[in-house]
């Protein structure tokens, strides 16, 4: 698995590898607290500067390969996702760090740009892609599912969240096999 930073985008989205040049274009999209309920680490506000620089230095380290994620056609900016865990010997890499303003909840953002990594990720030689949430994180469940990914099950106190509380991590895959129909789903969604 060879899985290099590359600019990916279709007729609804358009990810770029992220760079020091969108630290301010996604800083206002990161500070509604919301996004950061349930995460590991928080984003918002004066914490914002210590997120993004940890998405710049995991990038250079080789282990992530974050994005900024833009609507199409006009181009706005709406979010953030990215390749994380990348493990190239054992072909399997995670998509996550997954968050988008309100703008684009709800939208078909969501659906194209994992359309877009997933793609990418096969390409490149993966045979499996994983996908977590913190198991209150109802709605980033729902997506995976409705995206048809396999719940594979929940890792019990997992995680420490910055707010102090020990998460259960819910985990889902989409193998190299599945990836076609996986595939076909999404884009029925997309064309819906």
């Amino acid at each position: 698995m060879k899985l290099e930073p590359a600019v990916l985008e279709n007729a609804f989205v358009r990810l770029e590898p992220l760079t020091e040049d969108h630290r301010e274009t996604l800083r206002p999209l990161a500070q509604e607290a919301e996004l950061w309920a349930l995460t590991s680490l928080r984003g918002d506000g004066e914490h914002f500067d210590g997120w993004f620089d940890l998405m710049l230095e995991s990038t250079r380290a080789g282990g992530q390969i974050s994005h900024l994620v833009r609507r199409q056609p006009d181009g706005a900016p709406v979010g953030h996702s990215a390749f994380l865990s990348i493990v190239p010997e054992h072909e399997r890499l995670e998509i996550g760090w997954t968050w988008y303003g309100a703008t684009a909840r709800g939208t078909q953002v969501n659906p194209a740009a994992k359309h877009l990594l997933l793609d990418r990720a096969f390409e490149c030689g993966a045979e499996r892609v994983e996908l977590k949430t913190h198991h209150r994180n109802l709605r980033s469940q729902a997506a995976m599912t409705k995206m048809g990914a396999t719940r594979e099950g929940t890792l019990r106190r997992h995680m420490k969240c910055w707010t102090g509380e020990r998460r259960d991590t819910v985990w889902f895959s989409v193998l190299k096999e599945e990836w076609p129909t996986v595939a076909a789903g999404l884009e029925a969604r997309l064309t819906a």
